[in-house]
């Protein structure tokens, strides 16, 4: 039997529902940077989470200092730190080094990155036009953002409280789901991998964290903040408000087979 390669071994922790722009850039890039560095043993998953938040930080300031050069390497920045986002996992994964707090720690920093870099665009935005519509478009968009994940982790303390037994079974229906997709990556051919990069161009529409990440480093390349913005809020508004009648219609109805299934947030 041939010897799995580091490359394969990376490749195989890599998330098979990643989101769109996760799935086929930032990833496969942390995956080749981690095939450099997941054996020093100095630097730990946690410690890449760390240096993510570091990097958005880093990011919004500069996005705050305004400047077509600032925006250029804030875009750059953002990307960055959304590689470091996919490279804490995958090594964690490859290490079997997983924790909770490193769980934790990961999904925490992922929500006040999204609210750092939209506060610090509505700023910007605030200052190109001297109208506070951006800033109210961005806390409409950072709200009803968060509610998508509130609605999500809400459901799923709902039916742990009526059924112990509710994370072992969703576990086992979305381990399911992705053993049955499409098995793309190292090895797979052209073929089926050209399929999977044309089905994974669905997930554009649900203007997730990966779609938000390219869309806000494309503004700030362009320097079209406001209809960023407006793409921000008006996103957030239909997927809030659409997932959350969604679950609040299952749970209503009882369909436990479909609360299994795990929800695109």
């Amino acid at each position: 039997m041939a010897e799995v390669s580091k490359l394969e071994r990376l490749w195989a922790t890599k998330n098979t529902d990643d989101e769109w722009w996760s799935s086929f850039v930032t990833s496969p890039i942390a995956i080749l940077i981690n095939s450099v560095v997941v054996d020093w043993r100095w630097l730990s998953p946690n410690l890449i989470t760390f240096f993510s938040l570091l990097t958005a930080i880093a990011a919004s300031a500069l996005i705050v200092l305004g400047g077509g050069m600032n925006f250029l390497f804030a875009a750059g920045l953002i990307q960055f730190s959304y590689v470091l986002d996919c490279m804490d996992g995958q090594m964690a994964k490859y290490r079997r080094e997983r924790s909770r707090f490193g769980d934790y720690f990961d999904k925490v920093t992922d929500q006040f990155q999204v609210f750092l870099w939209f506060a610090a665009l509505a700023y910007a935005a605030y200052l190109q036009t001297e109208s506070a519509t951006p800033v109210f478009l961005a806390f409409v968009g950072v709200s009803l953002y968060s509610l998508r994940v509130y609605v999500k982790y809400v459901t799923i303390f709902i039916q742990v409280q009526h059924d112990r037994d509710y994370l072992e079974k969703s576990s086992e229906e979305a381990l399911a789901i992705k053993t049955s997709g499409l098995k793309a990556g190292l090895g797979a051919g052209w073929k089926v991998n050209l399929v999977w990069f044309l089905r994974e161009q669905r997930k554009f529409f649900l203007f997730n964290e990966g779609v938000l990440v390219f869309l806000l480093s494309a503004a700030l390349v362009t320097g079209h903040l406001v209809p960023m913005l407006w793409v921000f809020a008006s996103s957030q508004v239909y997927f809030g408000f659409v997932r959350s009648w969604q679950r609040g219609r299952q749970i209503y109805l009882n369909q436990q087979a479909a609360l299994l299934k795990p929800m695109e947030k």
